[in-house]
């Protein structure tokens, strides 16, 4: 995926550089209104973590001082991905974070990656400007299924996009969501979820996009 066209880049940022103090820290986040920021060295090159804006007023109400430099509270030293990193590194990398610090090839701080950024890649995948029925069908995992449920559905339409899930808590161990494309009827959606349960497959859900 190509990260470097949806991640903000470091020239759009408010930054913290590791030799500012918590007191001044404090006044860069204020200022800049985000609960965290990306924390760089002297050379405002090299990721050194995050700070966040409730770690400083814990620190602060508990009597910690203030003239400590930011290096003292600082978090996430090793969440980052690179320019090049999959989508399956960068979603289980980013998890809780609000956001994750990306770095170029040559270990260099780049930008960020936001949730925001992350959830649009995702709706991408799903097709849903170009798509009109999102079809949820459950399957029981074995070999061939994804084969067969494509095959059925091919005989009666494109298929726009295509997502496997494995959930794993019942005798169903595998979504896949299926987005037909636009333009496609509500009568040859029905027949295309007949033909897929006629087949043992379990349709779990339909999802008219033009109704979002």
């Amino acid at each position: 995926m190509l990260i470097e066209s949806v991640c903000i880049p470091k020239r759009q940022l408010t930054t913290v550089n590791e030799s500012c103090t918590l007191e001044e820290a404090i006044g860069i986040l204020e200022q800049s209104g985000f609960r965290c920021v990306p924390v760089l060295d002297e050379s405002e090159k090299i990721f050194r973590g995050n700070i966040y804006k409730m770690h400083i007023y814990r620190h602060k109400a508990n009597g910690g001082d203030m003239t400590l430099p930011v290096t003292h509270l600082i978090k996430n030293a090793t969440k980052f991905i690179h320019l090049n990193s999959s989508f399956f590194k960068i979603f289980f990398t980013i998890k809780e974070l609000p956001y994750i610090a990306v770095l170029d090839n040559d270990n260099m701080f780049y930008g960020i990656l936001t949730h925001s950024s992350l959830l649009g890649i995702l709706s991408q995948s799903w097709n849903i400007n170009e798509g009109r029925f999102a079809l949820t069908v459950a399957s029981t995992g074995k070999k061939g299924d994804l084969a067969t449920m494509t095959k059925i559905i091919s005989k009666y339409s494109d298929i726009a996009s295509c997502i496997t899930l494995d959930v794993g808590k019942d005798e169903y161990i595998r979504r896949t969501i299926v987005t037909l494309p636009a333009g496609t009827d509500k009568e040859t959606c029905d027949i295309i979820v007949k033909a897929l349960e006629k087949k043992d497959f379990f349709v779990a859900e339909v999802e008219d996009l033009t109704q979002n």
